[in-house]
């Protein structure tokens, strides 16, 4: 028994040494930036530029050249960059640490249907991994649940906050949905034949999702004599109050979901992953639905796609008239959310206008979260959550942050990473 006592007290101790850093300070007197180019978040550009934030929020976006008096200390940036903070959608960011460790891994709860799992109340604000983030501008993320066949309910979180309550700026945002596939393989080390074939059950996955949506639907239209927690967790889908995020991929799978929703009478909808989407684009304009594409830098899922499908598909919606933005689902998604600019870039490296890339992870994400009143672009009343950057911050050769805030606050760019670097920099220079 003293060993586990002596043990639990090492890991503690260990643990608090390498906590998070604290937060940063409310913003308590008025910062005016100016010099540098500033990418407004939603196409425009502005060269020398000035912008001045107090109390948390943006006062003046404009030309550094017009006679007005600054506010509060002035940071020089001339020849540096500014940007919205960067946003990512459909995360897992706080819900697991290492995922060699059952106990810390909170992103899949037990059962198939869980549209009242909160993910919100599983982020964890002091993980490292979160903290690695900040340094690359991502400053804000969607933290989504995993697993099953509704997997839950997402929340919109700043990454520097104490606990999950002052993270928090929008909660229960959406509920997520895993849509069934139409195709299977057998499974090759069970001597079944792996070929991909269509999958015999797949109309009847459908039906049971139909079936489940009227089941909901007609339990809150009744008189509640009883409590379900997960058919009244679905309220907001049907009052248009939350949206409803439907993962899925391939044509005839986006094209059912969409109107399996519609006919539910679920209008806000978008889609995540979304390879196939260009052709239904039509289906997704009409009803104005939104895509979050998965990080490009991965292989196509059918045979048949181009090599560079996954580079290109992000400007063949976005001129379709489909308002894009990038998700983090897949491997190692956690660790890779630091590289949400690099993506952006990647599309831009493919045919999308720089700044029609850089609304991917800004202004675009914002409107499909629902929180383009307070964040996605620079605009005069909204937050000041932002950061210099001394290039270009889609390209990892310019994205080197010098200054980042969140609602105001100067908050740090150091993490257990950048503290790694410094200290094995000062080794290899002494030797």
């Amino acid at each position: 028994m003293k060993k586990i006592l002596y043990s639990l007290l090492f890991f503690f101790l260990i643990g608090n040494v390498n906590a998070q850093q604290t937060p940063a300070d409310k913003q308590t007197s008025a910062i005016s930036i100016e010099g540098a180019t500033a990418h407004l978040g939603n196409g425009e550009v502005i060269e020398n530029s000035l912008i001045m934030f107090n109390d948390g929020k943006i006062t003046f976006v404009g030309s550094a050249m017009l006679k007005i008096a600054r506010q509060g200390t002035i940071i020089n940036a001339k020849g540096k960059h500014i940007y919205p903070g960067f946003i990512a959608a459909n995360a897992t960011l706080g819900l697991v640490e290492i995922d060699a460790v059952k106990a810390s891994d909170d992103e899949d709860e037990i059962g198939p249907l869980n549209p009242h799992i909160r993910s919100l109340i599983a982020y964890n604000a002091e993980s490292k991994i979160v903290e690695s983030m900040r340094p690359n501008g991502v400053l804000m993320a969607q933290i989504t649940p995993r697993g099953g066949l509704v997997s839950g309910t997402s929340s919109i979180v700043q990454l520097d906050a104490w606990n999950w309550e002052d993270a928090a700026l929008k909660v229960d945002d959406a509920i997520h949905m895993n849509w069934p596939g139409s195709f299977t393989r057998g499974r090759w080390w069970l001597g079944e034949d792996p070929a991909l074939k269509a999958d015999p059950k797949y109309s009847e996955n459908v039906e049971s999702i139909k079936s489940y949506f009227a089941n909901a639907k007609t339990y809150l239209a009744g008189n509640i004599e009883k409590t379900h927690l997960p058919y009244k967790a679905m309220k907001g889908l049907f009052d248009g109050s939350q949206k409803l995020f439907i993962h899925v991929n391939g044509e005839k799978e986006i094209t059912d979901a969409v109107t399996t929703a519609k006919d539910a009478g679920i209008d806000n909808i978008v889609i995540l992953g979304g390879e196939g989407a260009e052709s239904v684009a039509d289906l997704l304009v009409k009803h104005n639905v939104a895509v979050v594409l998965n990080r490009p830098h991965r292989n196509p899922n059918s045979e048949d796609d181009a090599y560079d499908y996954t580079y290109t598909i992000a400007k063949k919606l976005t001129d379709k008239g489909i308002l894009v933005s990038i998700g983090m689902e897949g491997a190692m998604e956690r660790m890779n959310t630091r590289n949400l600019p690099f993506y952006a870039g990647t599309f831009a490296a493919h045919g999308l206008d720089k700044e029609e890339a850089l609304k991917l992870i800004t202004s675009n994400t914002a409107k499909i979260l629902g929180i383009d009143d307070m964040v996605g672009t620079l605009e005069v009343g909204k937050d000041a959550t932002l950061f210099i950057s001394d290039g270009d911050a889609l390209d990892m050769r310019g994205n080197i942050l010098s200054k980042a805030y969140i609602q105001g606050r100067d908050i740090s760019l150091e993490t257990h990473q950048t503290e790694l670097w410094k200290r094995y920099s000062e080794k290899y220079k002494s030797e």
